[in-house]
């Protein structure tokens, strides 16, 4: 970092100067998850028209390409955009992931979505094409229904029952655990196995809580707290669930969500034994392997066979493929080919070219870098960039995502230099500023934090338009 001024008088100009570790802080000892960079965004923000809002679910800005999106959407759920993909184009940092993550979360929360990058074909260990194939494949969802013979109810009791150890002199061991279980209609007390009360332990489970508990395999699983222990909170943590109907032990209805690439996956690496041999060599051939289409057509029968006695039903959930211009001409056509599939998923590619050459062909040249086939199946909708107003909210919306504090200012600064270069650069500014003030002392980010940030990275735009006039950086 920069170094203090040596001057005795007050300087306004110099930047602030900081101590080489943080304060001690209790808050810092906390383990602190890792906030991805859309989660801020929960849906397109539409209204019941179709129109976009100004700022709705998290989304600023980017009305045209949000309401087109909505369109998508509602061809997607009447099963109308079979054979075609969306093709978002438009400058880095416009949006275009977050528009093909509010589509996933549109068309439903157990929807699966798969994003990957174009140049992560280029493997070593697979072939092109094999990538291609798996991104699909865990795009496509498989909901299993199962009705077992499930104990169901809300814990009243949760007693473990401690013996002695029989291989040391020392310490306890839980024998059995004796669980109370209440339904409407009845209560029952359980004997349970201690390896089903390590299972109760995995899943936090206490007094209040509804449970079920598989009879043959003796899985256990938390449905929520029960609603007797709800309060008047206006926001709560936690789910609240009725009481279960009818008696403790029923034959219940389960659902499972699976995708075809876990399917493909299980099959093609059958489990050993549990000896350490096995588990070594498990380890061993830990590697990527490709799946043979042998193998995909045999699961696809037996998910078809599911489907057909209505055990269970496709999802066809959402491939992202970001960068779409890295892709060769020979993925571009096994792509042609995979759009053509009975249960392909949704297909969103996204890129920021103009006329480029297609990879692989060397003298084709194709708008965004894309074969004119293709093209052809694809509905093309434009991200446009963000006016200074929009910059501020989103850079607010991040902050207040982030947990970051900002001091009066902060935002008009963050906003001109995202006018300036880009929403992007903007927002990768925060998280800096705050490790700067929080070495001061500060909880708050505040406007020299933002300065000394930006005199020590450079933005994109800076970076090429000195070496543009200097020919490097000399």
């Amino acid at each position: 970092m920069k170094a203090a001024s040596t001057s005795t008088t007050p300087s306004t100009t110099a930047p602030p100067t900081h101590s080489a570790f943080p304060p001690p802080s209790t808050a810092s000892l906390a383990r602190s998850s890792r906030i991805a960079p859309h989660s801020h965004i929960k849906a397109l923000g539409l209204t019941s028209d179709g129109l976009a809002t100004s700022d709705g679910a998290g989304f600023i800005g980017q009305n045209n390409a949000r309401e087109a999106c909505g369109v998508v959407v509602e061809l997607v759920k009447t099963r109308k955009f079979s054979g075609r993909a969306l093709l978002l184009v438009g400058a880095p940092g416009t949006g275009k992931t977050a528009l093909a993550l509010a589509i996933s979360h549109e068309l439903g929360a157990k929807v699966p979505f798969c994003p990957m990058v174009g140049s992560e074909v280029y493997s070593a260990e697979v072939k092109k094409t094999e990538v291609l194939a798996e991104a699909f494949r865990r795009a496509i969802g498989l909901r299993i229904k199962e009705t077992k013979e499930v104990y169901e109810g809300e814990v009243t009791e949760l007693t473990p029952s401690e013996s002695e150890n029989p291989l040391s002199g020392y310490g306890k061991t839980v024998s059995h655990v004796i669980v109370g279980l209440k339904t409407v209609k009845g209560t029952k007390q359980l004997r349970l196995d201690p390896t089903i009360y390590e299972a109760i332990l995995k899943e936090k489970i206490l007094v209040g809580d509804v449970i079920y508990i598989e009879a043959n395999t003796g899985a256990v699983k938390r449905v929520g707290r029960s609603d007797a222990y709800a309060s008047s909170y206006d926001l709560e943590s936690e789910t609240y669930v009725p009481l279960p109907k009818g008696d403790v032990h029923k034959r219940k209805e389960l659902v499972q969500d699976v995708t075809l690439g876990d399917l493909d996956a299980a099959n093609a690496r059958p489990q050993g034994g549990q000896d350490i041999m096995s588990v070594m060599g498990s380890l061993v051939r830990s590697g990527r392997t490709e799946v043979t289409e042998k193998l995909r057509r045999e699961v696809n029968k037996v998910v078809q066979s599911y489907v057909d006695q209505g055990v269970a039903e496709v999802v066809p959930g959402v491939v992202f493929i970001d960068e779409v211009h890295m892709l060769d001409i020979e993925c571009f056509t096994y792509l042609n080919a995979l759009l053509e599939s009975p249960m392909a998923p949704t297909v969103i590619l996204a890129t920021n070219r103009g006329n480029s050459f297609v990879r692989g062909t060397g003298d084709i040249v194709a708008p965004h870098g894309i074969p004119i086939d293709l093209l052809d199946r694809c509905l093309i909708v434009k991200t446009d960039g963000y006016t200074r107003d929009q910059v501020a909210k989103v850079v607010q919306l991040r902050a207040n995502t982030e947990g970051l504090k900002l001091s009066e200012g902060v935002i008009d600064r963050l906003a001109a230099e995202g006018e300036k270069s880009s929403l992007r650069y903007a927002i990768q500014l925060l998280t800096p500023a705050s490790i700067l003030a929080r070495l001061a002392g500060r909880d708050h980010i505040q406007t020299e934090d933002i300065n000394e940030m930006n005199a020590l990275f450079l933005d994109a735009k800076t970076s090429g338009s000195l070496f543009n006039q200097s020919g490097d950086y000399a």
